[in-house]
């Protein structure tokens, strides 16, 4: 049975449209708003979308743009459209729209189309993950804004703070639509002249400055050279300092790091680390590299809470291997939290009390808050060697009330507990 989705402010629609494809035999789902609709679509993959253009938080151009942008556009969609928005619907089929239908919707033309649209083989093309995918997050708005204004004056960006698939993704937000686009790190042998005018208009993209050999570099260095002239634009990525590349001709990394933009540190931006991750696996799933997979509300908790400023550097690349390990691993659709602290990275698995947390988040909140107290005092215990008027003080409970405590917390006390 296909499912439908039905995208539109107005619940008189909703529930109309239902009612008429439901009798149909269809299983279909309602959505009032953008951030609904991106619920269900990440849940459920609907066979079909129908979307309302105007919504009161997000339009339903700008929710097909972003899905069109983060390779998500795996279902027809047809936009829904009253008489002033019908050129604006039509556009919207250059971002991957199906179709579209004008308001007042006739019962005959909405059963076609949704038949035709469900008999369209040819999934739409998923162009890979960019920059667009993460639009509502302002700081990666301002990133982009700055890599796009670099990049308009300059023939070569150095992008740091990130390295293979996360400076893929930002890379590739700066591709005009159909340019060419050359790895330089796949090109092991001599790079010609013929190869780069094949990738005139394009971008030769490094993914790390720091694993490319002698011949690699001679690549770069050649590529450089010709770069303005051919109309090519050459972005690198590196999360190791230029200065710290043995072996490296200083004159060119002097060129590569004359420009540059920093990707900012996720540890700024702990609260948006859930909606980031959700996106990765949404564009591994979609593009087929992993099982389908959802992140728990525990999951991502666990994942937010992780000491990423440990690491700055290179949070986005552990962020982005972290993901796909996790959906390449995991045993059900449904990642949870002990997932997490079972793939935790190598750079932050030493931070024990953020491991010993990591379960808590699947517990019912009394359950937790009981286990939470318990290793606090544990911990407390162990730091006073037993003393129970320095605990008293570091807690700030009062004596009879923090016995009281540990015994209903099942902690048993040495012969140091009684001092």
């Amino acid at each position: 049975m296909a499912i439908i989705l039905v995208v539109d402010d107005e619940v008189g629609i909703r529930e109309l449209l239902s009612e008429i494809l439901i009798d149909e035999g269809y299983d279909v789902r309602l959505a009032e708003n953008a951030g609904a609709a991106r619920r269900v679509r990440n849940e459920l993959r609907p066979d079909l979308v129908l979307l309302d253009i105007w919504m009161p938080d997000t339009d339903g151009i700008s929710l097909l743009k972003e899905w069109h942008a983060g390779g998500h556009l795996n279902m027809p969609v047809v936009m829904m459209s009253g008489h002033g928005t019908i050129d604006t619907a039509v556009e919207a089929t250059r971002f991957g729209a199906f179709d579209f239908l004008e308001k007042p919707i006739g019962l005959q033309k909405l059963l076609a189309t949704v038949q035709k649209a469900l008999k369209h083989d040819a999934p739409p093309q998923r162009p890979p993950l960019t920059l667009e995918a993460f639009a509502r997050l302002p700081f990666v708005k301002e990133f982009r804004r700055r890599l796009e204004q670099a990049a308009a004056k300059a023939s070569v960006v150095l992008i740091k703070g990130a390295t293979g698939g996360m400076g893929e993704i930002a890379a590739r937000t700066l591709l005009a639509p159909r340019a060419p686009w050359l790895d330089l790190s796949t090109v092991s042998s001599a790079l010609t002249q013929e190869a780069l005018e094949k990738t005139s208009g394009g971008i030769l993209f490094v993914p790390d400055l720091a694993v490319l050999g002698k011949m690699q570099q001679m690549n770069l260095a050649f590529a450089l050279d010709r770069a303005e002239k051919l109309h090519l634009q050459l972005v690198v990525a590196s999360t190791t300092p230029l200065s710290a590349l043995s072996g490296w001709d200083a004159k060119l990394l002097a060129r590569l790091g004359e420009i540059w933009v920093a990707l900012p540190a996720l540890s700024a931006h702990a609260d948006d680390l859930p909606e980031i991750a959700a996106l990765l696996l949404t564009n591994f799933v979609e593009r087929g590299e992993v099982p389908p997979r959802r992140f728990s509300t525990a999951a991502l908790n666990a994942l937010r809470t992780l000491p990423w400023k440990k690491h700055p550097e290179a949070s986005w690349n552990v962020l982005y291997g972290l993901v796909r390990n996790l959906a390449l691993t995991a045993l059900d659709e449904e990642i949870v939290g002990d997932d997490v602290a079972r793939v935790m990275p190598q750079e932050i698995e030493d931070d024990a009390p953020a491991q010993s947390f990591l379960p808590l988040f699947e517990q019912p909140l009394r359950e937790a808050r009981d286990a939470f107290e318990k290793l606090y005092f544990e911990h407390h215990l162990r730091q006073e060697g037993g003393n129970m008027t320095r605990l008293a003080e570091r807690s700030g409970l009062e004596r009879t009330h923090l016995y009281r405590k540990l015994k209903q917390l099942d902690i048993r006390l040495g012969k140091r507990g009684e001092e």
